[in-house]
């Protein structure tokens, strides 16, 4: 490293212009905030969705829907699924740790085996809720379920 090249670093040498440092700066004065009002004044923040006193969008638009704050999500795990599985790994028990070993589910899911695809493996699966087809294939491949 020599004189003749050096650098300040990077970044280092650009700032942005300092407002309200009197008129030589040609930035003094209102500061480049115009007159009067709440934007001219310190520690203005609009609020959100503020459209400049017009009606703003989301009180333009009628309320429609519902959410039912008892709803319950299940993660879906098709017999098609446990029937990889077993090929894969060879298990004969599948429940939630095993779903969740494999990258099926996280451990905060609730599950539901559904019945698309052919299951060939007895297996004793246990799940939080079932489908009538897939309870049926399950007990039909000599299989049990456990409901959680």
């Amino acid at each position: 490293m020599e004189l003749n090249n050096l650098k300040p670093a990077k970044g280092s040498t650009h700032h942005d212009k300092r407002v309200g440092r009197g008129a030589g700066s040609g930035h003094g004065g209102y500061s480049t905030r115009g007159n009067k009002g709440a934007q001219s004044r310190s520690g203005y923040s609009q609020k959100l969705g503020f459209e400049g006193g017009q009606m703003p969008l989301q009180r333009r638009l009628p309320k429609f829907g519902f959410t039912n704050l008892k709803r319950v999500e299940f993660k879906p795990i098709n017999l098609s699924t446990l029937e990889a599985l077993v090929a894969k790994s060879g298990v004969k028990e599948v429940n939630i740790d095993t779903l969740v070993a494999a990258g099926f589910v996280s451990g905060n899911d609730r599950v539901k085996i559904l019945g698309n695809g052919t299951l060939t493996a007895a297996l004793t699966v246990t799940a939080h809720a079932f489908s009538k087809s897939a309870e049926a294939a399950i007990v039909a491949a000599g299989g049990s379920i456990v409901k959680l």
